[in-house]
C-alpha cells in the first residue's frame, strides 16, 4: 500500500460569523476579504508542509485544482506541482488537477504534464478530473449537458498527443487543430500513469475501467460511508471484465494525530471545526447545476456529497460525532493507524491519500502530524497489498539519471 499526503491549501482567516455573513464558501465569495500579504505565507507555509511529508517517508505528494473559493486555494495546481518538482527528489508528484473541460485547446495540459513529468524525472501522476460543477459550470461557464463529450474528446487528443511521434491533425467537435505536435513528450511511455478523481459517479468508474486508470474517490465524509460507494465500484469493474486488484482505486480520508488520543481533541478541534463549518459552507443553488449528472448516476440513486451539505458534509457535528462516524480519523499514532488499516481493507484501497493538513492548522501542529505518521503509522501498512503489481504508479527514472536541482551553478553560488 502507498501513501500520498494530500493537500487542499484552504484561506485560513475566514472571519468568526462567515456562514452568517457569506452564503458560500465557493463560486461568488468576494476576494475583498482575501489578504494577499497574508496568502504569500500561507502558500509557502503549505509548499514547506508537502517538501516535509516527502523526508517523513510519504510515497507521494498531492495538489489538485479548484477556483473562486477559500476553501482550495490552487487554481493552478500545474504552478504548485512545478515548485514542488524542484524542491523534492523523490516522492511522486500526484497532480489531481486539470479538468479537462476547462482548458481549449486541450493540448495545453498535455504540454505542461509533460513538461512537469520532465522537470521531476517522470514522477508524476497525471490527474483528469471532469471537475465539480461549481468549479466548471459555474466559475468556468461549461454547458452542462455537454461537459461529459467534451471531457472524452480532449482526453482523446491529450493521449494521442503524448503518443504520437509526428504532427498529427486533429479534427474534433470541440477543438479542431491543424497541427498537433508535443513539445516537450514526457519522460513516461507511452504516458504518465493517469488518476480519475471523482464523487461518485457510474460514467467515471466505466471511464477508469475501460481505460486501466486509477479511479481515485474524494470523499469529506470518511470511509465509513464511502463504503456502499466503493462496493459500486468493484461491482461495476466486475461488470465490465477488470481484475480487482486494489491500487486501481484511491481514497482520501482527512486525519488527526498527536502524541494521546486525549491530547487530540483539544488540539486539533478549533481546526476541525474551521473546516467542516466554514470551508464546507456552501450554497445549494450552485451545488449541481441542472444537467450536470448523467441519467444513469441519477437512475442508480448517487448523491453527491456537495447536493447533499446537511447530511454528507458534516457540518454542525461534534468532534464525537466526526470521530465516531468516520469523517476524520483521530488519535494517537496507534489508534490511526488500526483506523487506516480497517479503511484499507474495508474498501479495499490500494492509495491511501491522506489530509494531514485540515481547516486552520497551523504549521508546528501539521508537521508534528506528518512525522508521526511517517514513524509510526506508514512503516507498518505498507506491506498491505503488495502482492498485486501496482501499475498505476510512475515509473520515474533511477535516483542516478535524475538531474539535482542546482548541480550546474557555479561552485560557491547562493541558491
Amino acid at each position: 500500500m502507498k501513501f500520498t499526503w494530500f493537500h487542499l491549501m484552504p484561506y485560513r482567516w475566514l472571519p468568526a460569523d462567515f456562514r452568517q455573513r457569506y452564503h458560500s464558501v465557493w463560486v461568488d465569495l468576494p476576494n475583498g476579504i482575501y489578504d494577499p500579504e497574508k496568502g504569500h505565507d500561507l502558500y509557502n507555509e503549505y509548499l514547506d508542509m508537502l517538501e516535509y511529508a516527502e523526508q517523513c517517508g510519504f510515497d507521494a505528494i498531492a495538489v489538485n485544482e479548484h477556483h473562486q473559493n477559500a476553501y482550495g486555494m490552487m487554481p493552478s495546481p500545474n504552478i504548485m506541482a512545478a515548485t514542488l518538482a524542484r524542491r523534492t527528489s523523490k516522492a511522486m508528484l500526484l497532480v489531481l488537477g486539470n479538468s479537462i473541460v476547462c482548458y481549449n485547446p486541450p493540448t495545453r495540459i498535455a504540454e505542461e504534464f509533460a513538461m512537469l513529468d520532465v522537470i521531476s524525472g517522470g514522477r508524476l501522476i497525471a490527474g483528469f478530473p471532469v471537475g465539480t460543477s461549481m468549479d466548471i459550470n459555474y466559475c468556468s461557464g461549461q454547458n452542462p449537458a455537454t461537459v461529459r463529450d467534451k471531457y472524452r474528446e480532449g482526453h482523446d487528443l491529450i493521449m494521442k498527443a503524448w503518443r504520437t511521434r509526428e504532427p498529427f491533425a486533429f479534427s474534433g467537435k470541440y477543438t479542431k487543430l491543424r497541427y498537433v505536435n508535443l513539445w516537450p513528450r514526457p519522460v513516461q511511455q507511452p504516458n504518465p500513469p493517469v488518476w480519475i478523481p471523482g464523487l461518485g459517479s457510474i460514467e467515471t468508474w466505466d471511464f477508469c475501467a475501460q481505460h486501466d486508470y486509477n479511479y481515485s474517490y474524494l470523499s469529506f465524509s470518511g470511509y465509513k460511508r464511502a463504503r456502499n460507494m466503493m462496493n459500486g465500484y468493484w461491482e461495476r469493474r466486475a461488470a465490465l471484465g477488470a481484475d480487482d486488484n486494489p491500487h486501481s482505486a484511491a481514497f482520501f480520508q482527512q486525519v488527526c494525530i498527536s502524541e494521546t488520543d486525549a491530547q487530540c481533541e483539544k488540539e486539533w478541534w478549533p481546526h476541525v471545526d474551521y473546516f467542516f463549518n466554514k470551508c464546507l459552507h456552501l450554497y445549494p443553488g450552485t451545488s449541481e447545476a441542472p444537467g450536470y449528472r448523467t441519467e444513469a448516476s441519477l437512475r442508480a440513486g448517487i448523491v453527491s456529497q456537495f447536493g447533499n451539505t446537511t447530511q454528507n458534509m458534516g457540518i454542525d457535528k461534534s468532534w464525537k460525532q466526526l470521530v465516531n462516524e468516520g469523517y476524520i480519523l483521530a488519535g494517537s499514532p496507534e489508534t490511526v493507524r488500526q483506523q487506516v488499516e480497517e479503511l484499507a481493507k474495508t474498501l479495499r484501497v490500494g492509495h491511501v491519500l491522506l489530509g494531514c493538513h485540515i481547516g486552520s492548522a497551523p504549521a508546528e501542529l501539521v508537521n508534528r502530524s506528518t512525522r508521526l505518521a511517517g514513524e509510526q503509522i506508514l512503516p507498518k501498512l505498507k506491506h498491505i497489498y503488495s502482492d498485486y503489481e501496482d501499475r498505476w504508479w510512475p515509473k520515474a527514472l533511477p535516483a542516478a539519471r535524475r538531474a539535482k536541482a542546482g548541480a550546474s551553478m557555479p561552485a560557491g553560488a547562493a541558491r
